[in-house]
């Protein structure tokens, strides 16, 4: 079996202003600033990513990502960002299809494909999501959204490309709710999707590439879900904007 090497981002969504941000991340720094057991990313919104870059700069385990970008370089976007400005901020990951993005900005299969094309073209690591609604899985749809979601997103790339791309599961119905998939669902799911990419990609790439689960991960459930072989990182989202709970959540997944 390949050994992938945990990864946990923290997505902190639209929250923090730029003062709470600095303050978290020295938090963060002094907890796990040594810890390399796991990757470690931190998405805060755009306006904190130039004072958390600046704190990071000499913290060589915890990476910058971004929440979002835009799929041009430049251009008539108002209110968007680019891959380009990203990196000028020392950025190495973007957040690229999550579920929120999907639901309330109407993000496709398409746009997130071409999204991830200009991050990698960037030389950012996209972190792609991938996931299911409630009413999907009670229907037993799952499956074959999960498989036209890789499908799509992935399309028209090789394996080249998917040894720098993360994927992220995350059951719709599980974010923010409260609700989590149970480590066997969680399992089952990130099964699925590598057999969906060892038939996409070769057997080998799929092996390799990581994939996180993101649905409510909290301390208290970091270990166990982690702990099964398919489920390499979490991407968190509330509970990341706590120190104390997302180092607990990065100790209990990575030290076991």
């Amino acid at each position: 079996m390949i050994n992938r090497k945990k990864i946990i981002a923290g997505n902190w969504k639209m929250n923090k202003t730029q003062a709470e941000a600095r303050a978290l991340v020295e938090d963060l720094i002094r907890d796990i600033g040594k810890f390399d057991e796991a990757e470690i990313v931190l998405c805060p919104p755009f306006t904190s990513l130039s004072a958390v870059s600046e704190l990071l700069s000499p913290v060589p385990n915890i990476r910058l990502g971004a929440q979002n970008m835009h799929e041009a370089a430049s251009g008539a976007y108002t209110g968007e960002i680019s891959a380009t400005m990203l990196r000028e901020l020392y950025v190495r990951y973007v957040i690229i299809g999550h579920s929120e993005r999907r639901q309330f900005f109407h993000e496709d299969n398409a746009t997130v494909n071409r999204k991830t094309k200009a991050a990698l073209a960037a030389e950012l690591r996209p972190i792609v999501c991938v996931g299911e609604t409630l009413p999907e899985r009670e229907s037993d749809k799952w499956k074959h959204v999960l498989e036209t979601q890789l499908k799509e997103s992935l399309a028209g790339f090789g394996d080249k490309d998917l040894a720098d791309i993360i994927l992220a599961y995350e059951p719709v119905w599980a974010i923010g709710t409260g609700k989590t998939a149970s480590p066997a669902q969680a399992e089952e799911a990130h099964q699925w999707i590598r057999k969906v990419l060892g038939t996409q990609f070769s057997t080998a790439a799929a092996e390799r590439i990581r994939i996180q689960y993101g649905g409510s991960v909290k301390p208290e459930n970091a270990k166990e879900l982690l702990s099964m072989p398919d489920i390499d990182g979490a991407l968190v989202g509330g509970a990341s904007l706590d120190a104390r709970g997302f180092t607990a959540i990065i100790k209990n997944a990575c030290l076991q």
